[in-house]
């Protein structure tokens, strides 16, 4: 009596639609982990696992129920490794009905993070990075950016990159698959890799995923073939977020 229903479908296809969600229910199935359902409410997957009392390694059950009208709290000591914490977070999700308004997106007020190493200017662009954050980060395709971050309008919570269809898509920066299949709306097909207890990166409407889920994967590494599942024409949608709060990408990778 307490739940206040599944949430429906329909607020991915709007785009107004900005997480995070705090109302509702989201009700476990087969292809989903802990990380994936975080993702698409907009909450960090530790607040989250908190919040429903689910410790590393995230372990979820088929029909298993997660309350998103509960908040919880980021652990604010060390967490374990993301290769520690996401081999056993495998269950699958489909959200299902509910009843509250779209919240508005607001804009964002982050700022933007320290550079602790500037790029070099000699460097191809394949093999550019810049670490931010103590992670060495670098673009996932050399392909032109046709659609920038943007918190209000048409709301874009990460960077859209063209390119053709089986071009590479690599790995931003080092860390461990945490999802690797198309169970979120409006994605694709989608990978989505932890790099510490802080920074997540994701990676949408691929033609092909060549990870899976618990692998450990090095930065640069090709991880997908661009494609356009779940998208209206082929690119690649990519994302960083923040304690599950998405943030601009183009602040921590090099500059183009």
């Amino acid at each position: 009596m307490l739940l206040t229903g599944c949430n429906t479908a329909d607020i991915y296809r709007d785009d107004r639609y900005n997480p995070p969600v705090y109302w509702g229910r989201h009700v476990v199935e087969r292809g989903e982990t802990l990380y994936s359902i975080a993702w698409r409410y907009g909450r960090d997957y530790r607040e989250l696992g908190n919040a429903n009392g689910i410790d590393p390694p995230y372990t979820l059950q088929v029909g298993q129920v997660i309350r998103l009208d509960v908040r919880g709290h980021a652990p604010s000591g060390s967490a374990k490794s993301s290769s520690q914490t996401a081999s056993s977070s495998r269950s699958s999700a489909k959200a299902a009905v509910a009843s509250r308004p779209t919240p508005k997106p607001t804009p964002s007020t982050a700022r933007k993070p320290k550079v602790e190493k500037a790029p070099r200017a000699d460097q191809a662009l394949p093999n550019q990075t810049q670490t931010v954050a103590r992670i060495e980060w670098r673009w996932p395709n050399v392909g032109p950016v046709i659609a920038g971050y943007s918190t209000s309008g048409k709301v874009n919570k990460g960077v859209d990159i063209s390119g053709s269809a089986g071009d590479p898509v690599r790995a931003a920066a080092s860390g461990n698959v945490v999802y690797a299949g198309n169970g979120l709306l409006g994605y694709g097909n989608l990978i989505i890799i932890n790099h510490n207890e802080h920074y997540l990166s994701a990676y949408a409407h691929n033609r092909k995923i060549l990870v899976q889920e618990g692998e450990n994967v090095r930065a640069g590494q090709l991880i997908a073939e661009m494609g356009s599942s779940g998208a209206n024409g082929t690119k690649l949608h990519f994302e960083i977020r923040k304690n599950g709060n998405p943030v601009d990408p183009t602040h921590y990778l090099p500059p183009r």
